[in-house]
């Protein structure tokens, strides 16, 4: 049987070969690129500036949303931790269909550059909402029948400003962290070393912008206005957008493929169609993949063929029906870069499955450990007193120091030793991350007891306003251990699901990097659910009473803590046998 190959439309070649980025790069309009005119650091700073100011705007927003809602909205607080909930699981989920948006109709820079539209829109009818008469209601510091209860269109606005932004979200969150390790040709060594590196400098971006967001823009909501709250943010996020376009002459572009959700699809019909066809064995014993053609839009590098999944081989094997349906000849016969790309999907998924309880502990920071905090002493000097949240910023601070460090004196440290680019594989850095998120919560639990035995030691156990005498920043370590496990993990995470992607699917790698969490959100509540009907039954003491020094969050923490350690058991054991994606252009694996 003769092997079906053709590749029909070769981009033409500049004269000087070396001066073309390579990997399928195009300017925006499909034409070849120069690497030194354009990518690299000068075309990725555009695009983590943008990201500064989006995390500034997004945080500013969300991280007091609820005393937005409960004071100027007046809603109770069951019913404003609802909306919010339910704001961040849109913004959570909408990446799903940006990614898709993305990756198969309009590119990465064309769905950044209309989400952002969205999303500014959205901040600017956010700052209306708060600053006119008509739009605002009387905006009382506490709820109480002599509020004005704001009328159904100030109520609708709002929300669907709010949505504006989600949706925005949704379509700027996964694509400009795709199309900014995009700027980096995996063909050429040394900037493939760079891609690496501007992981580590992505997610330092995000951290200044939220670091600067709880810091500033909570105040100003609450003590100079929240017109001023919500035009800040507008005015940052209007003009990182006019900086992210001023830079578009030097981004490079990958186009468009099929639709992902198509493409994997066809593998799988194929497959099925030929389940009972041989593919056939060589002189050396080694199979025989044949393949139709060569893709030209979206896929830029051939995929090695790899022994997983083997039956989705079937899907290569050119037959004698194939030739009589040349129109449907994709749901027939694939390429070995098509069906490669399908396995590597169906590899993601059992790390994604073992990294779901790592997102349920990554809820605890901006929840218990919130509520934890507010029952002890909270006092720096005099009568100053700090609020319990403030110590979410140790995690972020803790990043913005790890990760020079880590990436300038750790990597090449460990180049050195292990020989891999980025010092450490991609799995080995998240499973690092999840370990320290191990001892972090191991480490709540044991503080946890500690402020237990303090209330009964000073007989506050019956007392659940009171002051618990024990200095809150005996919760620093627990904090600084998150922002470790991020620095490992969250950022290992990020890298993991755009490399490891198909070159065609990258935004929505980032989309189900992003999900991991999404969906550790909703099992936290469930677990939550689960775990305050099972301990109230009787005359047992609910582990989340209202009460905190007649619950046991210590319980919880030591539930968490066994539970991450087994998932982290799992990961292991799936991550040991993970095969790195293989591409032809490369002369080893990239891991």
């Amino acid at each position: 049987m003769e092997q079906v190959s053709s590749s029909p439309c070769e981009l033409p070649l500049l004269n000087d070969i070396t001066s073309i980025a390579e990997d399928g790069y195009t300017d925006l309009h499909g034409k070849p690129v120069s690497r030194f005119l354009t990518g690299g650091w000068k075309a990725s700073l555009f695009i983590i500036t943008v990201e500064i100011a989006e995390r500034f705007a997004y945080c500013g927003i969300s991280s007091n949303l609820i005393t937005y809602l409960t004071t100027v909205m007046q809603q109770s607080t069951p019913t404003a931790a609802k909306n919010v909930n339910l704001w961040s699981s849109a913004a959570s989920m909408f990446p799903l269909i940006g990614a898709f948006v993305a990756d198969s109709l309009l590119g990465r820079y064309w769905t950044i550059f209309l989400s952002s539209l969205i999303y500014v829109l959205g901040l600017f009818c956010l700052t209306l909402s708060a600053s006119l008469t008509f739009l605002n209601p009387y905006s009382c510091k506490e709820r109480s029948i002599f509020c004005t209860k704001p009328s159904a269109f100030q109520v609708r606005f709002f929300f669907v400003s709010l949505y504006m932004v989600a949706l925005g979200e949704g379509g700027h969150r996964p694509c400009v962290e795709a199309f900014g390790a995009d700027q980096f040709d995996e063909g050429n060594p040394t900037e493939r070393k760079y891609k690496s590196s501007f992981f580590n400098w992505w997610y330092f971006g995000i951290c200044t912008g939220s670091i600067s967001a709880v810091s500033v823009l909570v105040y100003i909501q609450e003590n100079v206005g929240w017109g001023w709250g919500f035009g800040i943010p507008t005015m940052a996020m209007g003009i990182a957008f006019s900086v992210f376009f001023c830079g578009t002459s030097m981004y490079r572009h990958k186009l468009p493929s099929t639709s992902p959700v198509t493409r994997i699809a066809q593998v799988f019909v194929a497959a099925i169609r030929k389940w009972n066809v041989s593919v056939n064995i060589s002189s050396h014993g080694e199979e025989k993949l044949y393949v139709t053609q060569e893709f030209c839009k979206g896929e830029t590098r051939k995929l090695m063929p790899t022994n997983q999944f083997r039956l989705l081989d079937k899907a290569t094997v050119a037959i004698g029906l194939d030739y009589e349906h040349k129109t449907n000849i994709n749901w027939r016969l694939c390429t070995v870069t098509q069906v490669e790309e399908v396995k590597l999907v169906l590899r993601l998924l059992p790390i994604w499955v073992a990294c779901l309880m790592y997102g349920i502990v990554f809820q605890q920071p901006s929840t218990f450990f919130t509520k934890q905090g507010a029952t002890m002493n909270r006092k720096i000097s005099g009568n100053i007193e700090i609020p319990a949240a403030t110590l979410q910023m140790f995690i972020s601070l803790t990043i913005l120091v790890l990760v020079p460090m880590y990436d300038k004196i750790f990597v090449p440290l460990a180049r050195s030793i292990t020989g891999n680019e980025r010092g450490i594989t991609l799995l080995q850095r998240i499973g690092v991350g999840i370990f320290f998120s191990v001892i972090a919560m191991i480490v709540a639990a044991l503080i946890e007891m500690k402020r237990l035995q303090t209330a009964k030691e000073y007989g506050l156990v019956d007392l659940p306003h009171a002051t618990i005498p024990l200095s809150i920043f005996w919760m620093l370590p627990q904090y600084i251990l998150f922002g470790m496990s991020e620095m490992f993990a969250m950022i290992g995470l990020q890298e993991y699901f755009y490399d490891q992607m198909p070159d065609t699917m990258r935004s929505l790698g980032i989309a189900m990097y992003l999900s991991v969490f999404g969906v550790g959100s909703f099992f936290s509540s469930i677990l939550i659910s689960l775990i305050e009907k099972v301990s109230s039954t009787g005359n047992k003491q609910n582990w989340f009473a209202d009460n905190l020094n007649k619950a046991h969050l210590d319980y919880f923490y030591w539930l968490l803590a066994a539970l991450n350690a087994l998932f982290l058991c799992i990961y292991l054991a799936f991550s040991s046998c993970f095969i790195y994606k293989k591409v032809e252009s490369h002369d080893e694996e990239i891991s």
